[in-house]
């Protein structure tokens, strides 16, 4: 047994840490150690260094919300990170799938909440999605057939109902909610929104919002103005009454009832990530809708909600690629 009673300090510290070196338990710890790190020169190593790679393909800076001098309201995009580490646990086999990187979403620093009211005109342009706002005070007859082709294909739109409409059609407007629609204020009686008053406008957006939450249970939370007319108060006052303001991108004039194939044409030679296509139950339309639904597909672009294109989720695009 050593005494140290006369030791120095500096030599009491010198065999502490030869005791320490010679422990069997600090040795089974360190073993833990490297056991627990990313291997050296084997495949599994290569693995490591090929997630590495992939974070200088898929890693994006989110985007903040801002308002932009021709789209005016834009909503902000998150950024991505490849979690490596999950990533390497989840392909611990030493096969490198880009199918099973995994991904963290970095929200932005400025949120569409955060902007002064404005108009929406689209969504993200980095966003691989587009929605459909249909815009209903007539056409009950084309009604069934949209939304048989809807459920289809399992996508969902945003219907800006008339608060006059859906008093007088309660049954559609039900309807239309219970599969899953998203309801939007087109005002009560469809007036030309520019032209009124304050107090007009909300009481136009405030009766809308009554009937509509009284017969199916939904609030809205967009507003699409008739015709699209508005002054800045009226985006205003929809803002005061928890509404943002929404406008569209591509508009397939349908009302001027052309033809399913000019309808189609109209959307496809426009359409582009982010945007808000525009339609009304037209006989045109409800023959054009399914052909349509599958064409946007084929470009790689998802049909959403006005609140889903709105939302900042970061939609990856991931090569479906396994490589040995």
């Amino acid at each position: 047994m050593i005494n140290t009673k006369h030791l120095p300090g500096l030599g009491l510290i010198a065999i502490l840490a030869i005791l320490i070196v010679n422990n069997p338990y600090t040795t089974l710890y360190l073993n833990g150690l490297v056991n627990d790190s990313y291997p050296v020169d084997s495949p599994s190593d290569a693995l490591y260094q090929q997630i590495v790679r992939a974070t200088e393909k898929y890693d994006a800076q989110p985007q903040d919300a801002k308002i932009d001098r021709v789209w005016k309201a834009m909503p902000g995009y998150n950024g991505v990170k490849v979690d490596i580490k999950a990533s390497y646990k989840k392909m611990k086999g030493g096969i490198f799938d880009t199918r099973k990187l995994v991904f963290k979403q970095i929200p932005p620093k400025v949120h569409l909440d955060d902007l002064p009211p404005a108009p929406i005109y689209r969504a993200h342009p980095d966003k691989p999605m587009v929605g459909f706002l249909i815009n209903v005070a007539w056409g009950n007859e084309y009604l069934p057939q949209m939304l048989s082709t809807l459920k289809k294909h399992n996508v969902k739109a945003t219907f800006f109902l008339e608060g006059r409409w859906v008093k007088e059609n309660p049954d559609l407007a039900k309807m239309i909610a219970a599969d899953g629609h998203e309801v939007g204020n087109h005002s009560y009686s469809h007036p030309k929104m520019e032209m009124l008053g304050e107090g007009k406008v909300r009481e136009e957006l405030l009766k809308t919002n009554e009937i509509i939450e009284a017969t199916t249970g939904e609030k809205p939370v967009w507003f699409g103005p008739p015709s699209g007319g508005f002054r800045d108060k009226t985006v205003q006052i929809a803002s005061e009454l928890d509404m943002k303001t929404v406008m569209w991108t591509v508009d397939t004039i349908d009302w001027q009832k052309p033809s399913p194939e000019t309808i189609i044409d109209r959307v496809m030679t426009k359409v582009h990530p982010g945007a808000m296509i525009l339609m009304h139950p037209t006989d045109s339309t409800a023959k054009a809708l399914d052909p349509l639904i599958k064409q946007i597909r084929e470009k790689n672009l998802r049909i959403g909600t006005v609140t889903k294109l709105m939302d900042e989720e970061h939609i990856l695009k991931i090569d479906q690629q396994i490589e040995k």
